[in-house]
């Protein structure tokens, strides 16, 4: 007797939600299932939304965060300190920097990090129009670096930093360590060591 198994259009469904980072098998069956069974489900609505994003939200031509128009609402934002400018590896990585409050310039978004596993090299990232915007702004624009602590972030950082040297702006890199609310004891030794050398006056 031939195993019971689901439906095609149910089967459809989990390999499109597995193509999902980070979602496995079991997950996107059990998302797939929710999605149909559940009455707090309304998968036509979030069809819908899906389809309204695609069509809707661009990459902002100057700095790469999400846009809806022909530039984002960073870069049309004439508060924004010009002289500072925040390089992070991707669009969503402006999202915590700007819900901390603690940053008023503006960004620029790599669309990656070099990494030659995975076949990203400098011409795959979003690195001319940083050297363009650096050009255009002349001196006293200071540059700072808030790429991943990891391998590939450090190189990345390294790569930028090479490129920039000659520039006029100030090349800087956000300071790392030890998080708020974390102890000794759960830190490793890199970022004991990096929260020794960035110490400052207290």
């Amino acid at each position: 007797m031939p195993k019971a198994d689901l439906p095609l259009p149910v089967k459809n469904l989990v390999a499109e939600l597995k193509r999902l980072p980070g979602v496995g098998s079991r997950s996107a069956e059990r998302m797939a299932v929710w999605l149909l069974r559940n009455k707090k489900a309304e998968p036509l609505v979030l069809a819908g939304a899906i389809a309204e994003a695609h069509e809707k939200i661009i990459a902002c031509p100057v700095c790469g965060f999400f846009a809806t128009r022909e530039l984002c609402e960073i870069c049309t934002d004439p508060r924004r300190d010009e002289s500072l400018l925040c390089v992070v590896e991707q669009a969503t990585d402006v999202l915590p920097l700007e819900r901390s409050g603690a940053f008023k310039g503006r960004y620029h978004c790599l669309g990656g990090k070099l990494s030659p596993l995975d076949r990203v090299s400098p011409e795959d990232l979003n690195i001319p129009e940083l050297m363009r915007r650096v050009d255009v702004a002349g001196e006293g624009m200071e540059i700072i670096l808030a790429l991943g602590a990891d391998v590939e972030g450090e190189a990345t950082s390294n790569y930028l930093a090479d490129m920039l040297r000659g520039k006029s702006a100030r090349v800087t890199r956000i300071a790392q360590g030890l998080p708020a609310g974390g102890g000794l004891e759960h830190a490793d030794e890199l970022t004991l060591m990096r929260a020794l050398q960035g110490r400052r006056d207290f």
